[in-house]
């Protein structure tokens, strides 16, 4: 093998390398589909009106031979933002365009023209309002997404003012050149106006969408994008690493192995895809956090479940020490794997195995453990939505219990089967349910809320398709963004 070609091979498995170390596999996919783009339209359109009803325009003098003018106190009175779309760019971002549009204004008017001073409201009607924004979307360095460009391009055709006044009629001739300063000044303060918006406070909104945030005490959850949003005809499509983590070792994490999840649909507003990887993470950050664990006591224990433990190791105890089949029996429950989710298209379910000891604990001395045995259990999991928080509800399927000592004794166990599935079906899959049912939140920002929610299976991830609703305005959610910062 020549030199040139052992470089070439060394330089291609190097690059390889490369490219399958900067794919990183996501854990959570959001998909924001041009269905969403007429609700988002109309809610945009009434920023916009919003933000340019507040342009404020300074007082303006000027000059002409003997005629001198002094217009103030500039207020929008109506925008007729009419012709108005809002479309994805491929490769760019979002597209807002208004075409064709008027502004109905007034402002006040000083005159001094020879002798003559005269001083009145005039009303003012802009039209043909063309603007002309592009946004563009990135990921910025802490993950979030982030607008870093805009190209904005505002024109107003033509404006006609219609003076009131003693000399109204005489001063009608000089609309033309009373106008063209107030609209030379309109269009150039459309786009800094709407930059400003949009670089500021649509930027701060997006803060707010969380990140990397706490959970509850003892795991948070990673929302960082894994790459710049990919912006196509018919969608906006965004990787997330979808990652939780232990909040007390934060560096112990799972390798995230999982199948990547899809979206192939654009029938709804919003999709959401989650992989088995998203689930197994937040199994595997609890169990390093050690909460795994329970201890189930007397006051905890059936009346049934507690005489048959007696019966069952009553002749233990009796070889052991026969004060103790006086003595509390206590059974404590550890899981001793990080539990499995495994997704199919008839649904979801988690595999956990769990040490369960069976001890007596005698007063004032320190518990005696009778035996060990292993319990496999296996959940179905049905995931939903409740406004943006991803919830599961458990329901236990399959319950198996064997000795760690011997076969023998694993026989001896069967009579067992039943009532510790009960006590697990009647004591700890409500308190699993109770924790899970307050959910974890997906990244949307507060005021965006999805409906109608469909949940499909496929085979290593589900997808969640749903509408969106805006509990609160744009311009609501923009001031929460700003004070939040503050």
């Amino acid at each position: 093998m020549s030199l040139n070609t052992l470089l070439s091979l060394v330089f291609f498995s190097t690059a390889l390398l490369l490219v399958s170390a900067d794919a990183e596999p996501a854990g959570c996919k959001i998909r924001i589909t041009d269905k969403a783009l007429d609700m988002l339209k109309a809610e945009t359109r009434k920023f916009v009106e919003e933000e340019l009803s507040d342009i404020t325009i300074p007082e303006i003098k000027g000059k002409d031979g003997r005629f001198q003018y002094t217009i103030s106190d500039v207020k929008i009175q109506e925008l007729n933002l009419t012709h108005v779309e809002l479309l994805f760019v491929p490769g760019v971002g979002l597209w807002f365009d208004v075409q064709n549009s008027s502004i109905s204004l007034s402002f006040y008017r000083r005159i001094l023209y020879w002798i003559i001073f005269d001083t009145g409201n005039i009303n003012a009607s802009a039209d043909g309002v063309n603007i002309n924004t592009m946004v563009n979307l990135v990921r910025d360095p802490q993950g979030r997404m982030k607008i870093n460009n805009i190209t904005c391009d505002a024109e107003i055709d033509k404006m006609s003012a219609r003076f009131s006044g003693t000399l109204g009629k005489v001063y009608q001739f000089m609309s033309t050149f009373l106008t063209s300063g107030l609209r030379l000044l309109f269009n150039r303060r459309i786009c800094p106006a709407l930059n400003h918006a949009a670089l500021v406070d649509i930027n701060s909104m997006l803060d707010t969408i969380p990140v990397r945030t706490e959970v509850d005490d003892w795991i948070g959850i990673d929302y960082s994008l894994l790459s710049n949003p990919v912006v196509t005809s018919q969608s906006l499509d965004m990787n997330f690493k979808g990652m939780f983590f232990n909040l007390a070792n934060e560096d112990a994490v799972l390798v995230n192995r999982a199948v990547d999840p899809v979206i192939s649909e654009y029938d709804r507003m919003v999709y959401l895809s989650l992989s088995e990887f998203f689930f197994d993470s937040g199994m595997f950050s609890y169990y390093k956090a050690g909460i795994f664990q329970m201890d189930i006591t007397n006051d905890k224990m059936s009346k049934d479940l507690e005489m048959l433990l007696r019966t069952t190791y009553f002749g233990l105890m009796m070889m052991m020490n026969p004060s103790l089949t006086d003595a509390p029996i206590s059974l404590h429950i550890a899981v001793n794997a990080p539990p499995k989710t495994t997704i199919l298209t008839s649904g979801a379910t988690v595999l956990m195995t769990s040490t369960v000891r069976v001890l007596v604990l005698p007063p004032g001395q320190p518990p005696v453990q009778l035996t060990s045995m292993t319990m496999e259990t296996k959940f179905n999991a049905k995931v939903s939505m409740k406004e943006k928080r991803l919830c599961v509800h458990g329901d236990l399927r399959r319950f198996k219990i064997f000795s760690n000592q011997s076969a023998l004794e694993s026989l001896a166990l069967i009579p067992l089967q039943a009532p510790l599935k009960t006590m697990l079906q009647m004591s700890v899959v409500p308190l699993i349910n109770n924790w899970t049912k307050r959910g974890v939140g997906i990244p949307l920002a507060d005021g965006l809320d999805l409906i109608e929610e469909v949940v499909e299976y496929h085979k290593g991830y589900i997808v969640i398709g749903a509408n969106l609703h805006f509990s609160k305005g744009l311009r609501s959610m923009m001031a929460a963004g700003n004070a939040t910062e503050i």
